[in-house]
């Protein structure tokens, strides 16, 4: 059984940071935004680790917390050997935990905190997610700078970064249950259709979910996935119609909540950022959801196994929030 019960796990507080492009989409309620790429540094990955900083410290200053006051940060990002969150996080004197699961690192870091939390010696934990659209499109496509042709299926890296306090005092937000997910490959070897390669996940995670929990679909006010775009939402339907009888009458995609129509991002926004951004800055903000599951979706593929012709894998992780 991969599906745990939570009793003192709480997300006290947020903070987010985005892009330009970012900042011109849909939303418009971050906490911060960057006017250009570089954030006053000279490279893209010293932006990146100065956004994380940046989201560190604001949301430490929001709280009236110090760094000793942390008890340890989970936290990763989608660079080599999650060098940016290490890197971000070398003077601040606080034990860490680095996750990597691609776009589903934000809810794998939430679980992993919700464990710990629910150990009573850890008290508060703090997760940092984040990501750069210049930093990662380089590193699992091709540089933004190539001006490489995109596909309509291709999603576009959404430049964000969003701290989270986690604590076991009671708070608004509770992580009620999680599920953890499991590598699927359905064979694909195309990088440019991650939402048809996460899509397979996303469903077997969702069943899992609610077998083990024995909860029907519409427990669930909302079901908020991560980075499938307007491509892989509609393979993630027609998937859980045919194989498990499950119609997502209550579906919404973070991908698809990001940038406006007239934003050329074609299938929508991808990055471990999409997911934790919209459900801070949209979802919890609307008082109609109180139930609400997070699939969290990740395409575990490198450059070097892609170039080498093989088939790429997914995995989705799901944590349960219930509004109180």
């Amino acid at each position: 059984m991969a599906s745990l019960k939570y009793n003192n796990c709480y997300i006290k507080d947020s903070f987010s940071i985005v892009g330009p492009m970012e900042k011109m989409g849909q939303i418009k309620s971050y906490d911060m935004a960057i006017n250009d790429y570089y954030f006053g540094e000279k490279t893209f990955e010293k932006a990146e680790v100065k956004i994380q900083r940046t989201a560190i410290d604001n949301i430490l200053i929001k709280n009236n917390l110090t760094h000793s006051n942390i008890d340890v940060v989970v936290g990763g990002d989608l660079f080599n050997q999650i060098g940016i969150t290490s890197n971000a996080l070398e003077n601040y004197n606080i034990s860490f935990l680095g996750t990597y699961s691609a776009c589903a690192t934000f809810v794998e870091n939430l679980i992993i905190s919700a464990n710990l939390l629910s150990n009573k010696t850890i008290k508060k934990v703090l997760t940092i997610t984040s990501a750069h659209n210049l930093t990662a499109e380089k590193q699992f496509r091709y540089p933004v700078e190539y001006g490489s042709p995109k596909h309509k299926s291709n999603t576009f890296t959404a430049t964000g970064c969003v701290a989270c306090l986690l604590t076991n005092e009671i708070n608004k937000v509770k992580i009620e249950s999680a599920t953890i997910g499991q590598v699927i490959n359905m064979g694909i070897k195309d990088v440019n259709n991650m939402g048809a390669v996460m899509a397979p996940a996303a469903a077997s995670s969702i069943v899992k979910h609610l077998q083990e929990t024995k909860r029907d679909v519409n427990y669930y006010d909302i079901i908020l996935t991560g980075d499938l775009g307007s491509v892989g939402s509609e393979i993630l339907k027609e998937y859980m119609n045919i194989n498990y009888k499950i119609k997502l009458k209550n579906h919404m995609d973070a991908g698809m909540q990001i940038y406006t129509e007239n934003q050329d991002v074609n299938a929508g926004s991808s990055g471990p950022a999409s997911l934790p951004l919209v459900l801070f800055n949209k979802i919890l903000k609307n008082k109609k959801y109180k139930k609400i599951l997070i699939v969290g979706t990740g395409s575990l593929h490198t450059p070097t196994l892609v170039n080498q012709k093989n088939t790429i894998g997914a995995i989705a992780h799901i944590v349960s929030l219930e509004v109180l």
